[in-house]
């Protein structure tokens, strides 16, 4: 009789294949996690971009109020102009002097300069003089301030003597265009010394001269109205870096 085999219930049954889990959560659960912290953050990035817009508006608002152009130093400036310009002079030389490029012996000014003390003259020839400064005329540019003198290689003595400088009187008004440019409104005057009011165009020593040499002197050779009323002017000043105020220039 045939005797049935029961199985090995022993044998160790085959393992079967399992399929591994999906990795795709996992990635779908970072990408909404990164969405988040995005979301989160870009609000952040506005807000601080709207502070730094605001606040350097505010800033340039605030540092453009302080860089304004006061009235001291208005002053300051408009002072440093006017002695930049430096004084009017009068310039001749003594010495037997030629009539040439740089010289005119004839012109009025060695003729007001005799009349006024300070030099004595003597025709030779048809185009030179010979000039000699008086001890009134060596007194005189003594006293005066940056007189200046040079000896030329023919003998002659040059001078250029200061008659009169621009004075500040008072700045009027200051008026901000925008920051760091001012327009500034102000007042000046001449100031001659003793030289300087005998070259005045309105004075007696200036008015004794013809037509010709009034004009002759007023365009060379520093006659002007000196004792004329203040004149007013107008300027427009710039800030530089260094916190000065200059001229405006475009």
């Amino acid at each position: 009789m045939p005797t049935v085999m029961e199985p090995n219930v022993n044998e160790e049954t085959k393992s079967q294949p399992t399929t591994p889990a999906s990795a795709e959560p996992e990635l779908f659960a970072a990408e909404i996690e990164m969405e988040r912290k995005s979301g989160n953050f870009m609000p952040v990035l506005l807000i601080l971009g709207l502070v730094l817009v605001v606040g350097g508006t505010i800033f340039y608002f605030v540092k453009g109020a302080r860089d304004v152009l006061t009235v001291p130093v208005a002053t300051t400036s408009i002072n440093n102009i006017l002695n930049a310009q430096g004084p009017s002079t009068v310039r001749f030389s003594t010495g037997t002097v030629v009539s040439s490029l740089n010289e005119k012996p004839m012109d009025p000014h060695y003729k007001l300069l005799a009349k006024a003390g300070i030099i004595t003259t003597k025709p030779k020839g048809y185009n030179s003089l010979i000039v000699v400064l008086n001890p009134a005329g060596e007194k005189l540019f003594s006293e005066i301030r940056a007189v200046q003198k040079v000896t030329n290689p023919d003998k002659t003595v040059t001078y250029v003597v200061p008659l009169a400088e621009r004075k500040l009187v008072e700045v009027n008004k200051v008026t901000m265009i925008k920051p760091h440019l001012a327009q500034v409104e102000y007042t000046w005057k001449w100031t001659p010394n003793r030289l300087g009011t005998e070259f005045d165009a309105s004075g007696g020593m200036v008015k004794s001269f013809s037509t010709w040499e009034r004009a002759t002197l007023i365009k060379s050779y520093g006659a002007d109205f000196y004792s004329a009323a203040p004149t007013k002017a107008s300027i427009v000043l710039m800030e530089n870096n260094d916190g000065s105020w200059k001229p405006y220039t475009e």
